[in-house]
């Protein structure tokens, strides 16, 4: 019987000796941060020429988390590449050998890169909401406002989901070219385009990216028909099915 603590080290000596993961990482917190504070400092400066409708429902929180668009790329890039290194080198016979409890192998896997996206997208989220603030000066708010605690650590939460959910992806496509093909369409192209078209906008509030965002907003501008974490659940939702989706290809398929 393998031992679930050995197999959790195991994972562990797997993605830190992986430069490819430790660089995404780092990628995820540099540009996240710095788009972050580059659109609060336009935004500071240009303060005055927005309508009174844009400084009514301006949202100093949420503006802060704009580089997440971009930072949450390179979390698809960690979730994608802790998982598809293993059968691009073909390293996962070795590790099925191992360990030939496949739900096991997942499960330590899945928790090791799971915790330490969580740490990272936790760390990014609060280093871009108090830089963000600097810049945005006299028009900024603080961790003690109401709902301001929540957007920050659901930014953190988000981060780390957005790698889990990639995880759950490249487990069932187990190629990185193909979790990458379906992957960044799906978020950089089609999840905007539903949701930013009337006709299916409505489909476009539910997917993950779109849902779980939501969270890192304080002002509520109306156009979610959901809460913050309503929001977060629909992402659970998405993220659970993209693990059983994972888990099931790993069960059924030889390595």
């Amino acid at each position: 019987m393998t031992r679930p603590g050995w197999v959790l080290a195991s994972e562990w000596t797997k993605i830190r000796s992986v430069r490819s993961t430790v660089w995404t990482l780092a990628a995820a917190v540099v540009v996240t941060v710095a788009l972050g504070m580059l659109i609060c400092f336009l935004i500071s400066d240009s303060f005055e020429d927005l309508s009174s409708e844009e400084r009514r429902t301006f949202d100093p929180t949420f503006i802060s988390f704009a580089g997440t668009s971009l930072g949450q790329l390179a979390m698809i890039a960690f979730g994608v590449l802790v998982v598809s290194n293993e059968y691009s080198t073909g390293m996962i016979r070795a590790s099925l050998a191992a360990v030939p409890q496949r739900g096991v192998l997942m499960a330590a896997k899945v928790s090791v890169a799971t915790a330490l996206a969580l740490l990272v997208g936790m760390l990014t989220s609060f280093l871009t909401f108090f830089l963000g603030q600097a810049m945005l000066g006299e028009h900024s708010t603080d961790l003690g406002q109401p709902g301001v605690l929540r957007a920050v650590v659901g930014g953190g939460l988000y981060m780390g989901l957005i790698a889990l959910f990639a995880m759950g992806v490249a487990w069932l496509l187990r190629s990185p070219m193909l979790s990458f093909g379906v992957l960044i369409p799906f978020f950089f192209m089609i999840s905007g385009i539903l949701a930013n078209v009337s006709a299916t906008e409505k489909i476009g509030d539910y997917l993950p990216d779109q849902a779980g965002s939501r969270i890192m907003a304080v002002v509520d501008d109306g156009e979610r028909p959901y809460g913050p974490w309503t929001g977060m659940l629909i992402m659970l939702a998405w993220v659970a099915a993209a693990l059983a989706a994972g888990y099931v290809g790993l069960k059924k398929r030889d390595a």
